[in-house]
């Protein structure tokens, strides 16, 4: 995952100056050297690391944090507040034209970055906030393009426009905004050409667009795997093109992170999104401030409420009735299979325990106790079952677990081993009605419950 190694050695810093009772200015030094070490092998530029070690430090040595009761934590608070400056402050939102015209998104990247399926995402991302978007093939060169616009466009139920292989891109763009017009889409959204590197073909057919088209937002797809490349690569589309924000692709793969880190410093231009796997769903909001969170290892509660109350379409009565069977211990199979289908919904268990506090360490640990696997095998046995059996455990005899072994394609040990880690969760679950159901019969984020 993204910052994983970021994150390590901040905290390893942080441990260090929590276990001094009062901060030297020569502790402080110290801790900053190692912050400043940790920064530039995450691939963050170095003049915005130099930038940032200096406001740090100007901030660390005052007299307030001297003589704080608490300056380890003083310290750890102001590396906080000046990543978050380092990344943009403040949210930024696409900008919307008012009233009833049409806001036109240009989208812009080399080849690789993702840009088609993230132009798929925004599309589904404003349609939520009760949008019409027309998307736009203007990508003529790149095989299958067009086809992969339109598949994701049919998987987000939103129009897409398209003129074939054999036409002019500025023309492409011109066309779709009187079809747009005439069935009212309020944003049309351009999927245009990219390269395997910045040409000037590529950025004279982005600056045609723009000459015949009146383009309101231009977002850059960088893919955030790249590091440093992908600053650069902003840099270039912004000076060459113009750029008025920034979407960081793959942060959900192996990368130090330093492009988030960097980008807005560099560029000056914000960061809007920020891509976490290849579902069209992952796509998040772009905080600055759980980014900041997530870096220093405090977890991101926030955008974990947040994919709860976007992804999960729990019935009220439903939910209750679910919290009153559990207070009651009388959770059953046919429970935990809607636990699965949430958990799955919010991106697995590594992605829900990434974003709580203090599970940074444990992460790893707690992937090697209850992999996805295992999650998947579990619900095979649970799906090999009868109704009446998940409705009443009690019904398991041997023979039947013997059948549900065989149709789960597991051993009757694996069967007999999750049937009685059930009946314990059933237990703890009647002693722990205060943290699972509440006294409203609400669960934990929301009316989430977890199936371990």
């Amino acid at each position: 995952m993204a910052f994983e190694s970021l994150t390590d050695k901040l905290q390893n810093v942080f441990k260090n100056l929590r276990s001094k009772g009062r901060l030297t200015e020569e502790d402080v030094k110290a801790a900053l050297k190692e912050v400043k070490m940790a920064l530039l092998e995450a691939d963050v530029n170095f003049k915005v690391v130099k930038q940032f070690v200096k406001a740090v430090e100007e901030r660390a040595v005052g007299v307030d944090v001297m003589n704080g009761l608490n300056p380890g934590q003083m310290v750890i608070k102001i590396v906080n507040e000046e990543m978050v400056t380092l990344m943009g402050s403040e949210t930024t939102e696409i900008q919307m034209q008012p009233g009833k015209s049409i806001t036109v998104i240009m989208m812009c990247g080399l080849q690789g970055a993702g840009k088609t399926t993230t132009t798929a995402k925004i599309a589904g991302k404003l349609k939520l906030k009760g949008k019409k978007p027309l998307l736009v093939a203007c990508d003529i060169y790149r095989p299958a393009a067009i086809k992969q616009l339109q598949i994701n466009g049919e998987k987000q139920e939103v129009d897409v426009f398209s003129m074939g292989e054999h036409h002019n891109p500025v023309d492409i763009a011109k066309a779709s905004m009187e079809h747009a017009g005439k069935n009212g889409h309020n944003v049309v959204i351009l999927d245009t050409a990219g390269r395997l590197h910045i040409d000037e073909d590529m950025m004279m057919e982005l600056q045609n667009i723009k000459a015949n088209v009146e383009v309101h937002q231009t977002l850059l797809v960088v893919d955030a795997m790249t590091g440093q490349d992908a600053v650069n690569v902003a840099k270039e589309f912004d000076e060459k093109v113009g750029i008025d924000g920034v979407v960081l692709s793959k942060m959900d793969g192996d990368t130090r992170g330093g492009a988030a880190l960097s980008v807005k410093a560099v560029t000056g231009k914000p960061i809007l999104y920020v891509g976490m796997g290849e579902k069209l769903s992952d796509l998040e909001q772009f905080y600055p401030d759980r980014m900041a969170s997530r870096i220093l290892g405090m977890g991101d509660v926030l955008t974990l409420i947040d994919k709860v109350q976007a992804n999960l379409d729990i019935d009220e009565g439903k939910e209750k009735e679910m919290a009153a069977r559990m207070k009651k211990g009388k959770f059953d199979f046919n429970d935990y299979l809607e636990s699965m289908k949430q958990m799955k919904k919010m991106g697995g268990l590594s992605s829900i325990m990434g974003m709580m506090p203090g599970m940074g360490k444990q992460l790893g640990d707690m992937e090697s106790m209850v992999d996805e696997k295992q999650l998947s095998r579990m619900e095979a046995i649970v799906l090999s079952m009868t109704l009446a059996e998940r409705e009443n455990p009690k019904l398991l005899n041997l023979s039947r677990k013997s059948r549900i072994a065989r149709g789960a394609g597991v051993d009757i040990a694996v069967v007999n081993r999750f049937v009685k880690q059930f009946e314990q969760s059933q237990k703890m679950m009647k002693q722990l009605p205060g943290m699972m159901g509440g006294k409203k019969g609400r669960g934990m984020f929301g009316g989430m419950k977890f199936p371990f």
